[in-house]
């Protein structure tokens, strides 16, 4: 999952580089009636005048909190296509040979966001551009392609949308049983960039291609948080397809991903997604955000690359300057050469014995208090540190960011208590668990063993029985157990008050939400009697 101090780069009506003042798109500002107390700073409100506090993005290019900031030139691009009607293929054929000249690929796409990206292309190879097959989908009956091969490596949870096309997936770990893995029914091989593109490893994007090719079997990266290179470093190496999130480092529409790479599985692609029927037809992209990905790109070769990484170590290093003046705090540069993510990072770090406070618990209060920051933050070694990521601040944010961080350290904290409360109550057993969520309810079983403070056990869920930890201080209780999938996790944290036989509470499941949540301690039914062995086996059944 990303905003400034000020709001001007998210104005919201942009023409040729300018921005409209923001009665051009609701009338006066100073008598709005969608945003009445949008006056002096609509710019600046319009988040807050639904309640809802902007943030600073010092963490990267995070769908969750924005993705990044689109460039002037994007913004300008996608109000001119605003303006007018067209038709979508001819739409579609222009951008694929535009973006086949600005990047030197075959062909290229406007998807919406790079796991659309994945599901098109999934369907174009699944289908070959036929839509008898097409409107089929899920329904992989009689096809002769039906299974997607992923390196366990590139198992994540985006491959959701290549297996929302109905496809078997091959999760493989080697190459040798990658090659064992292809066959008659392989539709495509899909890989993550990080790493793969490294030539050398034995997972390589090269080694990958050199078994793939002559069996005419599709390789798709997903390099959707890297850097754009132009040649394209994947194609270069032999893959036949790579997406991108338009949304994060090419700072693009954020509801964009592009595709680039051989023309004929791109247009199966383009066909298999909106304004088209059949299981593409839920990924819409529309005109303003194909024309403003395309501007995107062409921004991208026309950017001072150079001046920018420049101009981002500078704001880290008056952060630095200014963090470093605490005592017992000391901080260094990252300069990645990865493409993926690519942005210097600032890394502050200090002893939490020494200042009492934990990295992780900065961050919690530079995210939940004003102004809101969105940083990283880590725990090793009796060691903590918080990062900074520069690739979306905007100018002035490194000021602001230096105050607040150099406010939290500098305060006076007591050192934490090294023992814990007593708890009031013994929980060991199997307890029924009710849940709420959103929508509907579930019933759960945690069985758990209590020593002290301290709860481990089992946590039985809908589908699945996994371990579980705790603690338990006074009346309180804090519980937790993990999901685990192929490609996804869903945390469980129980946080509840213990009242005799039942506890209550909620269960916080990161980015799912919140659930609510009840527990009952089971009492067994079974009478107190012997039981007999019998010496031998039945003699009657």
């Amino acid at each position: 999952m990303k905003r400034r101090e000020h709001l001007r780069n998210l104005a919201l009506l942009p023409l040729a580089g300018t921005i409209f003042p923001f009665q051009s798109a609701f009338g006066s500002t100073t008598d709005s009636p969608i945003f009445p107390d949008l006056k002096d700073e609509p710019q600046q409100n319009i988040f807050r005048s639904i309640g809802v506090e902007p943030i600073i993005n010092c963490r990267g290019t995070f769908t969750i909190i924005g993705g990044s900031i689109e460039r002037p030139e994007v913004r300008a691009a996608m109000e001119a296509a605003s303006q007018n009607f067209v038709q979508y293929d001819e739409l579609a054929d222009g951008i694929g040979r535009r973006l086949a000249e600005l990047t030197g690929a075959e062909w290229g796409m406007v998807s919406a966001g790079c796991a659309a990206a994945m599901k098109h292309v999934t369907a174009a190879c699944v289908t070959g551009g036929n839509p008898e097959k097409l409107v089929r989908i899920p329904d992989l009956t009689g096809f002769e392609k039906t299974e997607v091969v992923i390196p366990r490596h590139s198992r994540n949870t985006y491959d959701h949308s290549i297996r929302n096309i109905g496809v078997k997936v091959i999760t493989v770990d080697t190459i040798e049983e990658l090659e064992k893995a292809l066959n008659s029914k392989t539709a495509l091989i899909y890989v993550m960039a990080y790493g793969a593109s490294q030539p050398g490893q034995p997972m390589s994007t090269e080694a990958i291609v050199k078994i793939a090719k002559p069996r005419n079997i599709p390789v798709l990266v997903d390099a959707a948080a890297e850097v754009l290179t132009i040649p394209n470093i994947h194609l270069q190496q032999g893959a036949t397809l790579v997406c991108y999130s338009g949304g994060k480092a090419i700072c693009g529409p954020q509801c964009a991903g592009l595709l680039l790479g051989q023309k004929d599985i791109l247009m199966s692609a383009w066909q298999a997604s909106s304004p088209h029927h059949g299981p593409g037809r839920d990924n819409k992209v529309g005109r303003e955000e194909m024309i403003g990905m395309m501007a995107a790109v062409e921004t991208w070769k026309k950017r001072d690359h150079a001046a920018e990484w420049k101009t981002w170590l500078l704001w880290l290093n008056n952060i630095s300057k200014k963090i470093n003046t605490i005592q017992g705090v000391t901080s260094s540069i990252f300069e990645p050469t990865e493409l993926s993510n690519k942005s210097p990072v600032l890394n502050i770090m200090w002893d939490p014995a020494k200042l009492n406070i934990t990295g992780e618990e900065l961050a919690e209060i530079a995210g939940r208090t004003k102004p809101r920051i969105a940083i990283g933050a880590e725990s090793k070694d009796n060691m903590t540190s918080v990062q900074i990521t520069t690739g979306q601040m905007q100018p002035g944010n490194d000021k602001v960011v230096a105050d607040r961080i150099f406010e939290i350290l500098s305060q006076q904290r007591s050192a934490k208590p090294t023992t814990m409360s007593a708890p009031s109550a013994v929980v060991t057993g199997r307890w029924e668990a009710n849940i709420e969520f959103f929508s509907s309810k579930g019933k759960h079983m945690l069985n758990m063993e209590q020593d002290g403070n301290w709860i481990v056990g089992s946590h039985k869920g809908e589908f699945t029985v996994r371990d579980l930890v705790g603690t338990m201080e006074g009346d309180k209780i804090i519980l937790r157990s993990v999901e685990r999938g192929e490609a996804d996790n869903v945390p469980f944290i129980f946080s509840g008050t213990v009242s005799g036989d039942s506890i209550s509470g909620e269960i916080y499941m990161g980015e799912y939400r919140t659930a609510k949540f009840t527990a009952t301690k089971y009492k067994y039914k079974s009478k107190r009697e012997r039981i007999v062995v019998p010496s031998g086996p039945p003699l009657a059944t």
